[in-house]
C-alpha cells in the first residue's frame, strides 16, 4: 500500500515561529507554503543597514541556547554549524540613576558567578550568599518549566501532574500567587540589586509587580547559565531557518498579505463541540486563495482572531477588553561617529522611582490595562552596542547603537513625537554614561515606535513584544494553540502558548507539531525528526482530522 499523500499547510507569518513551523512540518511530510507579507523574513527579529551601520532591529539577547539547540536538532541540524556563538564578558553593564545629576556610576555582572557574588556582597551585605541561593532556587524553577510546562499543548492537564511536580506542589503554589517583586524583595534590600533579579520582567512584555513570582527562573538564564551572541547578529539565526525550511521543502513566498482565513461552515461534532467551521485556504491581498487543508497563524494573536478568523474567533472584544497588551517600545537605531567604551554589548540604566516608571507605561499594578498611560520622564532602558563584539556592524571610526525604552502600547505615539522623545533618552544615555555629547555625535539614525509596531505587524495596541505574562495570561491561561471553532486553525507564536520570547516561539513551533501529532506528553519530542513522520503518525491529532 503507498503512503498517504501529504496534505496542504499554509502558514501565516514568516517570524522565527512561522519559519520553524514551516520547516518541521514540511520535514513531517506536509506541503508547506509559508506567506509572509514583508519582502524580508524574520518579522519582529528582523535587520536592516542604513548608511553602513547594521542593526538588529529586534530581540538581541541570546538566552536559553539548550531551546535553540533542540529546536535545529529536531530538523536533523546542529546549529553550531549555522550559528557562531561568542559568549559575552561582562554580560551587561548596569548604570543606576546617578543621585547628583552627573554620569552614573556603573558597575558589570561578568561571567564568572562567584565574581558577581562578591560585587553584590560590597553593595548589600549579606547580598552574595542570598542571590546565590535566590539563583539556586531560580536553576531549579527554570528545569522544572522546561522539563513539565513549556512543551505542553495542555491538551491533557492531567499529564503535568508527575511526582516531581507533585512534590513541589508548595513551593509552585508560592511562585505563582506571589509577584516576581515581592520574592526579590524578600531576598535584597539594594534598590539595584532588586532591578538586577527583576528586570527580566520587561523580557515578558510586563513588569515585575505583574508577573508570578515564577519568572524568578529567569535569573539562572544571566546569572548562572551566562549570555551569549550570535556573531553576525540575532538575524543570522532566521537566515538559518530560512535555509533548513527552503532544503525541507517549504514554498517561501514574501509580498503575501494574507487578509483572511477562508472558512466554510461547519456543524458542532462530539470531538469538537464548539466547532463552526472548516479552514480551507487564505486569501490574500490580490483576491488570490491558496487553498489548505491546516492553516497555521503566526501573526498577531488579535489581529488573527479579529481580522483573520472574524466570525469564527474563539476570542471575543469582552475577552480582549478585559486583558493587558503588555508593553510597547521606543526604538532608536543610531550610528555615532567615534568610539564608546564607556558602553558595554549589553547596557541597562534603572532608574530610581522603578514603580513609577512602570505605572507610567503600564498603568496601576493591575492585570488589566488602564487610562492615562504616559511616557516617562527618565526611563529604565536599554542600550546595545553590539560594535563592542562585533566591529563589522558599523564603519571603521564608528559604533552601533540600539536603544530600546518601554514605551506604552499607544499606537497613536508616532510620527514627530518620536523623533523628540529620541532626542531625550539619548541625552539621557550620553549624561549617565558620560557621554554628554553623544547625540551630537549621531550620524544616522532610525526611530521606531508603537504606530509602526501596530501598521508593521498588526500588533494589538502597538505592542512590542505580545501579549503580557501576567498570571492569567501565562501557561494554561494563554490562548492556546488551535482554535475551538475552526480545529484546522492552529497559532504559533508569542500570542499562544507557552508565550513571548525566541525561545518561547521556537517552543511554540514544536507544540503545532504535537497537536498535529496528538502528542500530549510535557516532554520535548525526541530528536530529530524522522522524514515524512506526520504521514506516519495520522491516526490521531489535527493531521488525521484535516485530511485524513
Amino acid at each position: 500500500m503507498s503512503a498517504p499523500r501529504p496534505g496542504r499547510v499554509v502558514v501565516i507569518g514568516g517570524g522565527i515561529a512561522g519559519l520553524t513551523t514551516a520547516a518541521l512540518l514540511a520535514r513531517g511530510g506536509a506541503l508547506v507554503t509559508l506567506l509572509e507579507r514583508h519582502d524580508q523574513l524574520g518579522g519582529r527579529t528582523g535587520t536592516v543597514s542604513i548608511d553602513g551601520f547594521r542593526f538588529d532591529t529586534g530581540p538581541s539577547w541570546y538566552f536559553m541556547p539548550e531551546v535553540f539547540e533542540h529546536a535545529f536538532a529536531l530538523l536533523g541540524e546542529r546549529i553550531e554549524d549555522h550559528v557562531d556563538l561568542e559568549r559575552l564578558d561582562p554580560a551587561y553593564r548596569l548604570f543606576p540613576e546617578p543621585a547628583d545629576g552627573g554620569p552614573a556610576e556603573p558597575f558589570d555582572v561578568v561571567g564568572d558567578p562567584e565574581a558577581n557574588w562578591a560585587t553584590f556582597e560590597a553593595r548589600e551585605p549579606g547580598a552574595g550568599e542570598a542571590i546565590r541561593r535566590y539563583t539556586e532556587a531560580s536553576t531549579q524553577a527554570y528545569r522544572t518549566a522546561l522539563d513539565s510546562f513549556l512543551y505542553t499543548t495542555f491538551a491533557r492537564p492531567d499529564r503535568l501532574l508527575t511526582a516531581q511536580i507533585l512534590r513541589q506542589t508548595g513551593t509552585l503554589a508560592g511562585l505563582l500567587t506571589g509577584t516576581l517583586a515581592d520574592k526579590v524583595a524578600a531576598t535584597v534590600t539594594d534598590p539595584v540589586l532588586r532591578q538586577v533579579l527583576g528586570y527580566h520582567a520587561v523580557f515578558l512584555g510586563s513588569s515585575p509587580y505583574r508577573v508570578p513570582a515564577l519568572y524568578s527562573l529567569m535569573s539562572h538564564l544571566d546569572l548562572v547559565d551566562g549570555v551569549r551572541f550570535p556573531r553576525g547578529g540575532m538575524y543570522t539565526v532566521i537566515e538559518a531557518l530560512e535555509r533548513i525550511a527552503r532544503k525541507e521543502g517549504v514554498e517561501i513566498r514574501t509580498e503575501a498579505d494574507v487578509v483572511s482565513i477562508d472558512i466554510e461552515d461547519a456543524r458542532p461534532s462530539l470531538a469538537h463541540p464548539r466547532r463552526s467551521g472548516s479552514a480551507r485556504g487564505v486569501r490574500l491581498a490580490d483576491g488570490s486563495v491558496i487553498p489548505a487543508d491546516v492553516v497555521v497563524s503566526a501573526a498577531d494573536r488579535h489581529h488573527t482572531e479579529t481580522a483573520l478568523l472574524g466570525e469564527h474567533r474563539d476570542l471575543p472584544d469582552p475577552w480582549w477588553e478585559d486583558r493587558g497588551p503588555g508593553i510597547s517600545a521606543l526604538l532608536i537605531m543610531a550610528g555615532v561617529r567615534g568610539e564608546l567604551p564607556e558602553l558595554a554589548h549589553h547596557s541597562l540604566f534603572f532608574t530610581r522611582d522603578w514603580p513609577g516608571n512602570f505605572e507610567d507605561i503600564l498603568g496601576t499594578g493591575r492585570s488589566t490595562p488602564a487610562d492615562g498611560l504616559r511616557v516617562p520622564e527618565a526611563a529604565s532602558m536599554y542600550v546595545s552596542r553590539t560594535t563592542a563584539s562585533d566591529p563589522t556592524a558599523a564603519p571603521p571610526g564608528h559604533e552601533n547603537l540600539f536603544v530600546l525604552v518601554p514605551f506604552p502600547a499607544d499606537p497613536s505615539l508616532g510620527g514627530e513625537a518620536l523623533e523628540r522623545y529620541a532626542d531625550r533618552f539619548l541625552d539621557q544615555v550620553g549624561s549617565w554614561a558620560g557621554v554628554p555629547d553623544l547625540r551630537d555625535r549621531v550620524v544616522t539614525r532610525r526611530v521606531v515606535g508603537p504606530a509602526d509596531f501596530a501598521r508593521d505587524f498588526s500588533a494589538w495596541r502597538g505592542s512590542a513584544l505580545g501579549m503580557e505574562h501576567t498570571l492569567r495570561q501565562s501557561a494554561m491561561f494563554r490562548p492556546g494553540d488551535v482554535s475551538s471553532r475552526v480545529p484546522n486553525v492552529l497559532h504559533v507564536g508569542g500570542g499562544t502558548i507557552p508565550g513571548v520570547g525566541l525561545p518561547m516561539c521556537l517552543i511554540s513551533a514544536e507544540l503545532v507539531v504535537k497537536r498535529m501529532l496528538g502528542e500530549t506528553s510535557s516532554h520535548p519530542l525526541p530528536a530529530p525528526l524522522r522524514p515524512g513522520f506526520l504521514a506516519a503518525a495520522r491516526p490521531r491529532g489535527v493531521w488525521s482530522e484535516s485530511v485524513g
